[in-house]
């Protein structure tokens, strides 16, 4: 798991790093501008007149040293530098190591239109990750003619007028890629910011056998999951289906038996021992077929689930997929909230059943795993400003709980009971399709039925989820993927793990 810095915390490793390494700043800028470099060599493809825009300050600083570089790597670059406010020092001393025939242009007030036609790729070094207000004046009208340009554009950093920590207003780079230092922004995790990222990508300056004491040390509620081989459980040779769990889902209602199917064949594939669905009548013949390996639950009712036989004996209870909101429906779920206390997954219309009727909610056990979407997120928690606001309510709902919440998304997020929040890596747009999050629910269940505890259950279920979409789209691309695919493939996401 890689952390989550704040900017404050990463000024703090930049101080800890220049006192520990021991390193001046200057050469940590332009350790930093190398790297850059170096991604820009490996990925810039054919482009060749390189316009560095700068501000004053060290992001400017990054820009004039990264101006240099290129220069000595044969390219043609044209510098132009932003003036307002005060220069650092390290901006300074970049600027005095900028050989002579790189052109340097001044802009001091309303940039004319097409000022960057020259160039094939735009550097944005104008502003890194400590801005805490919108820009405008000066700064928005450069903005405004970088995102005019034709040219690609490769923000330093994070794109300027972009905040890291909170939700961002006024100009703001449009950037194709943007380079992050040692570690990747908040700010990277949320859909509202992906316009003016990009693809993003972290580059070292710091090796991380240097650093590793102050992250030990620095506390953050954020984590990327970038791998998860320390959770996966073995298998012991004298094991049996005892000792896999035995899960009942339940799941299904008329026109949507396919959810049923989807999340049973899912939870078999993520290794569980014994598998039980509970399901309206109609679908009996239909599951049996199906899903050969489950049993199946007959409910009274042909076309909705209403009464449940003994949760006796059952190590997980996953219930949500295709289940519908009927009054009967609604009637059972309390009943199975009263008298299972062990931890579930909910999902889909268990989740909307929860919120339309919220006095069930304090009969959630604790450590279960809920997997809303942003909209059945917003039913249960309330409307939200922006997606920073969003992450606390996901906090706050997670604690009030006291279980895992994970919001499913192109980066999804994992609250844990504590609130600390684990944004997931794998994935692809692919899966952008009915039925994956009945997969989902599937694999979350199997492994809770195999003891494992509830947060990682969630960490690796997720990520698996999203590398089997991953396995699926190198394959099959990403059209035409459907949720089937994903289950297809989960045997080789584990084995990839």
């Amino acid at each position: 798991m890689t952390k989550i810095l704040t900017t404050d915390q990463i000024r703090a490793l930049d101080a800890y790093v220049i006192k520990h390494e021991p390193i001046a700043s200057i050469d940590l800028m332009e350790r930093a501008s190398q790297q850059f470099v170096d991604w820009l060599e490996d990925n810039a493809g054919d482009a060749h007149c390189y316009g560095i825009v700068c501000g004053t300050g060290n992001n400017g600083g990054d820009g004039l040293a990264i101006a240099r570089l290129l220069v000595e790597l044969d390219y043609d670059v044209k510098v132009w530098i932003v003036e307002g406010g005060k220069p650092s020092a390290d901006f300074e001393i970049n600027r005095a190591r900028l050989p002579e025939k790189v052109e340097v242009h001044m802009i001091t007030g309303t940039p004319a239109p097409g000022i960057f036609d020259w160039c094939t790729l735009l550097v944005d070094a104008l502003f890194g990750s400590g801005l805490s207000r919108p820009l405008e004046g000066i700064y928005a009208d450069v903005i405004d003619c970088i995102n005019a340009a034709e040219a690609l554009c490769v923000a330093v950093d994070i794109p300027s007028g972009l905040r890291a920590d909170g939700p961002s207003q006024g100009a703001i780079v449009r950037a194709t890629d943007t380079i992050s230092f040692q570690v990747p922004k908040l700010a990277f995790f949320f859909a509202s910011s992906a316009r003016y990222i990009g693809d993003w990508h972290t580059v070292n300056i710091v090796p991380w056998n240097l650093c590793e004491d102050f992250f030990e040390k620095t506390e953050t509620d954020h984590h990327v999951v970038d791998n998860v081989y320390h959770l996966k459980k073995h298998r012991e040779k004298f094991s049996h289906k005892g000792t896999y769990g035995h899960a009942l889902l339940v799941a299904g209602s008329y026109g949507k038996m396919g959810a049923a199917i989807l999340a049973a064949r899912a939870l078999l594939r993520a290794g569980v021992g014994l598998l039980t669905i509970h399901t309206p009548a109609r679908g009996y013949a239909i599951l049996q077929q199906a899903v050969p390996e489950a049993m199946v639950s007959i409910d009274p009712l042909e076309d909705y689930a209403s009464a449940l036989p003994s949760s006796d004996g059952y190590s997980v209870i996953g219930i949500g997929p295709g289940l519908g909101q009927a009054d009967v429906t609604v009637k059972m779920m309390h009943k199975i909230l009263e008298a299972y206390r062990k931890p579930m997954v909910i999902d889909a219309d268990a989740l909307n059943i929860l919120a339309a009727h919220r006095e069930l909610l304090s009969l959630v056990p604790p450590g279960s795993i809920l997997t809303p979407h942003p909209k059945e997120f917003e039913r249960l928690a309330g409307k939200t400003a922006n997606e920073f606001e969003r992450l606390e309510k996901q906090k706050a709902l997670a604690r009030q709980l006291r279980s895992v919440v994970v919001v499913k998304g192109a980066y999804s997020s994992i609250a844990s009971p504590e609130g600390v929040v684990y944004f997931n890596t794998t994935g692809n747009p692919g899966m952008a399709t009915g039925g994956t999050g009945d997969v989902l629910t599937g694999i979350l269940t199997g492994l809770l039925a195999q003891s494992y505890p509830s947060l990682d259950a969630a960490i690796l279920g997720v990520y698996l989820h999203g590398l089997a979409g991953d396995l699926a789209a190198h394959k099959l691309g990403v059209d035409s993927l459907i949720a089937s695919d994903l289950i297809r493939y989960l045997p080789a996401a584990f084995r990839k793990i």
